[in-house]
C-alpha cells in the first residue's frame, strides 16, 4: 500500500510542475485533463502527508518517553489520542485507495422491461418508474422520457427515461438486474399472490468521444408518434428509430415534437448501449472480480424482492431486508442505497 501511495504522491508532484507551466493553458483539452488528475489525486496525497506528519509526531513522543525528564509525562498521555488518529488516517487511506468507478459522476439512462407475469408486470413496470421519479425528485434530479410502451391498464410492457442530476450512476447504477414482486394483482378475482418480475437496465450516459460509430453503419427509421399525447401523435412523422447494423442494437425515441431532438435523444441512448456492450466484452477476463462487486450490473441478477402482503423489499445481494415497502415504493429508497453502497465498498476494499 505504501508503495502505491509514493507512486501517486510522486504523481501528483508531477502534475503540479506541469500547472506552473504557463503554456499549459494555451491547449484547453490538456488543461482541464491535469487540473481533473490533480483533483482527484489531492485527497489522497493530503491524507498521506497528515498520516505522515502524525507518524513523526507519534515517533517523538515515545522517544520523549523513552528518554525520561519532564516532558515524558506529558507525552504519554499525548500517546494514545494519536495513535488512535493515525489508525483513523490508515483506514482512510485504504478507503481512498479503492477505485472510483469513472461512470459515478454521469447521467443514466434507464430501462425498465415487463417481464414473466403479463400484465401485473407491465403494472410494476409503472410502479418502479413513478418510485425512481419520486427518488429522482427528492434528490433534485430530472427524469425524461425517451420512449415508452404503455399497456389499456396504466402499466409499461417498456419504458425507456433519461436521469440527470449530480452523482446519478454513483446511486442508480445499483437497480440493475431482475427485480420480483409477490402481490395480489388487481385483475385476480381469489385473491391469490402472484410472483411477477421486471428487468432494469441502467446505463452511463456515455461521451461522443468514447464510442466512435460509423453513420454508415446505422439505419434510421422515421414513423408517427404513438399512445398518449397531443395533436402531434399520429399525424406528424417525429418519431425516430436507429438501429445499429453491425450490433443489431435498436433504439428509438418518440418524446419529443421534433425529430431532430428525437433523433438526438436516440443518438445518446445507443451510443450508451454501444458503450455497454464493449464494456462487458472488456470485463469478461474479469468476470471472478465482478461477480465479488455489489454493483456489477448483470440483468440476469435477481437482486430485490418487493412483497406487498408483509410489506418487505429483499435486497438479495446484502441479504437485508426492510419492512416500509410502501414508503420505499415511494422513493424513499436512500437507506437500501447507503447499505449497498458500503457493502460494495467493503468488497473493493478487501481486494485493495
Amino acid at each position: 500500500m505504501w508503495k502505491k501511495l509514493k507512486q501517486i504522491e510522486e504523481r501528483f508532484i508531477a502534475i503540479e510542475n506541469e500547472m506552473a507551466d504557463p503554456e499549459l493553458v494555451n491547449d484547453q483539452n490538456r488543461f482541464r485533463r491535469t487540473v481533473k488528475a490533480h483533483a482527484e489525486l489531492l485527497e489522497v496525497v493530503e491524507s498521506m502527508r497528515s498520516h505522515r506528519k502524525c507518524a513523526k509526531e507519534l515517533q517523538e513522543a515515545r522517544e520523549l518517553v523513552s528518554a525520561g525528564g519532564e516532558l515524558a509525562g506529558l507525552a504519554a498521555e499525548e500517546i494514545p489520542a494519536l495513535e488512535s488518529k493515525l489508525a483513523e488516517l490508515e483506514e482512510q487511506l485504504k478507503q481512498l485507495l479503492v477505485p472510483r468507478d469513472p461512470h459515478d459522476g454521469k447521467n443514466v439512462f434507464v430501462e425498465i422491461r415487463a417481464g414473466t407475469g403479463g400484465g401485473e408486470a407491465a403494472l410494476f413496470a409503472a410502479d418502479l418508474f413513478r418510485m425512481y421519479s419520486r427518488w429522482a425528485e427528492n434528490q433534485k434530479w430530472k427524469v425524461g422520457i425517451i420512449d415508452c410502451n404503455p399497456t389499456a391498464l396504466m402499466g409499461f410492457k417498456e419504458i425507456v427515461f433519461q436521469v440527470e442530476g449530480k452523482e446519478v450512476y454513483r446511486n442508480m447504477k445499483y437497480e440493475a438486474g431482475i427485480h420480483r414482486v409477490q402481490r395480489v394483482p388487481a385483475t385476480e378475482a381469489s385473491g391469490r399472490i402472484h410472483t411477477s418480475a421486471v428487468t432494469v437496465a441502467v446505463l452511463p450516459e456515455a461521451d461522443e468521444v468514447d464510442v466512435s460509430i460509423n453513420p454508415a453503419e446505422v439505419r434510421v427509421d422515421i414513423f408517427c408518434s404513438s399512445g398518449p399525447g397531443g395533436q402531434s401523435v399520429n399525424t406528424t412523422y417525429s418519431a425516430i428509430r436507429l438501429t445499429h447494423l453491425p450490433t443489431g442494437i435498436v433504439v428509438q425515441c418518440q418524446d419529443e415534437r421534433s425529430q431532430l431532438k428525437n433523433k438526438n435523444k436516440a443518438m445518446k441512448v445507443l451510443i450508451s448501449r454501444l458503450q455497454q456492450v464493449r464494456e462487458e466484452e472488456q470485463s469478461k477476463e474479469l468476470a471472478a472480480d465482478r461477480k465479488s462487486q455489489v454493483g456489477s450490473g448483470d440483468r440476469s441478477e435477481k437482486i430485490r424482492t418487493y412483497n406487498y402482503s408483509q410489506n418487505r423489499v429483499t435486497d438479495h445481494r446484502i441479504g437485508v431486508s426492510l419492512y416500509y415497502l410502501e414508503a420505499f415504493m415511494n422513493g424513499d429508497v436512500k437507506e437500501l442505497i447507503r447499505k449497498l453502497q458500503a457493502a460494495d465498498q467493503a468488497a473493493k476494499l478487501a481486494q485493495v
